[in-house]
């Protein structure tokens, strides 16, 4: 058990060494994406904060203007595995069963959509960043909170540094309005 918790943490510290040294310009500058990847594939891959209604409901409403556009959304709430819902596993297990779907979805995905709200961005949500930006994918967020508002930089730059865009807006409705308009005139 040991061994597998010193695993997990090796491969997640990896994978954040990683997405750092991708954001840090190894990999495309923001904004740009490899010519192989621009204007293909409608595969979102939904990251963000999952862990109470509120959350899970604002995550849902976006995937829902998202989908009306016809992409494809894979929303790790609603079509992976939530632990708090399964029963008999080890720790163990869940963490190898969630992060195996998890990464094999990102993977399959064009395009990461990702939720930065929250006093820092959700961790998981970051190592996933992470792994579709140092695979090229094409990286968007929103941001709603205003609890970050600091120095006038309110996004780690290691962040928002691998976003094509960020959709900003403290209130949600907008944010919605802002989504739809801007999918109305663009392709992700």
């Amino acid at each position: 058990m040991k061994q597998w918790k010193m695993i997990c943490a090796l491969t997640l510290c990896v994978s954040l060494l990683l997405s750092v040294a991708v954001c840090a310009g190894e990999g495309p500058a923001a904004g740009e994406m490899p010519a192989e990847t621009i204007g293909r594939g409608k595969k979102v891959y939904f990251a963000g904060p999952m862990f109470n209604q509120a959350e899970k409901d604002f995550n849902l409403a976006v995937v829902h203007v998202l989908e009306e556009f016809g992409y494809e959304v894979f929303l790790p709430q609603r079509d992976g595995i939530e632990a708090a819902q399964l029963e008999g596993k080890t720790e163990e297990e869940l963490t190898r069963m969630i992060f195996d779907l998890d990464d094999s979805e990102v993977r399959k995905a064009d395009i990461l959509f990702m939720n930065l709200d929250g006093r820092v961005p959700d961790e998981g949500a970051c190592v996933e960043l992470g792994i579709a930006y140092a695979l090229g994918k094409r990286c968007y967020a929103f941001k709603t909170d205003t609890r970050t508002i600091e120095l006038g930089l309110d996004i780690n730059p290691m962040i928002s540094g691998c976003m094509i865009r960020v959709f900003k807006n403290f209130d949600g409705d907008q944010l919605l309005a802002e989504i739809r308009q801007y999918l109305s005139e663009n392709e992700l």
